[in-house]
């Protein structure tokens, strides 16, 4: 198998990175792209946390990322091997996690906070989107999510977006920014405005890497 074309996509909390995937693959079909997520590369912690050390405990910072495991995944994707890899519940200790089994593709899609940073990863990357949102939105999404979904508190919330989700966003994630091919502004609830951008790099991506 040649190597794939691989995409790096990094973006901070409440910027649309999920959703902007969701809409990226819908345009292929599942053997034409698999994906990697940072996510999933968490070094297990929570399950021996009060809430309390919970609500202290940093996330966002590089060293909770087992970066090692997740270049050792890369590679064996870049060459052709399919890896296994438990799925990342965000905490949840009532959640029983999937096992995920990520198989070789054309294209590869790489996404995570940090994947800039890490400079093995970054070297990799064929092509660098950064997704950014203005401050007052990007809040406003993590708010939701992380009360509704995640069943955290609004202090909660507003403390790790204050002490730990900006500080990071702006040490490890927004230094690369001007180093990316594509930088999405994604301040819209239109979903209409990213599925159009989203196809116009799928489109470009099926004339000369998958044709």
């Amino acid at each position: 198998m040649n190597k794939p074309y691989i995409i790096g996509i990094a973006g901070g909390s409440g910027s649309g990175k999920t959703f902007f995937l969701k809409c990226f693959l819908e345009h292929f079909a599942e053997h034409e792209v698999s994906l990697v997520s940072q996510d999933d590369y968490y070094i297990p912690v929570a399950h021996n946390m009060t809430k309390e050390e919970n609500k202290l405990y940093n996330f966002d910072l590089p060293g909770t990322i087992d970066h090692q495991h997740f270049e050792d995944d890369i590679d064996k994707l870049m060459s052709g091997q399919a890896i296994l890899k438990k799925e990342y519940t965000f905490n949840n200790p009532d959640a029983i996690p999937k096992m995920l089994e990520i198989k070789p593709a054309p294209i590869l899609i790489v996404e995570g906070l940090f994947i800039l940073h890490f400079k093995k990863i970054a070297e990799t990357l064929d092509l660098k989107i950064f997704i950014e949102a203005d401050d007052e939105i990007a809040l406003q999404r993590r708010l939701k999510r992380d009360l509704l979904e995640r069943g955290y508190s609004h202090d909660d919330v507003m403390y790790k977006w204050m002490n730990h989700v900006v500080p990071a966003y702006q040490e490890y994630l927004l230094p690369y920014r001007d180093e990316c091919d594509e930088v999405i502004v994604n301040n819209s609830h239109v979903a209409d405005d990213i599925i159009c951008i989203t196809e116009e790099i799928s489109k470009n991506l099926r004339g000369n890497v998958l044709s």
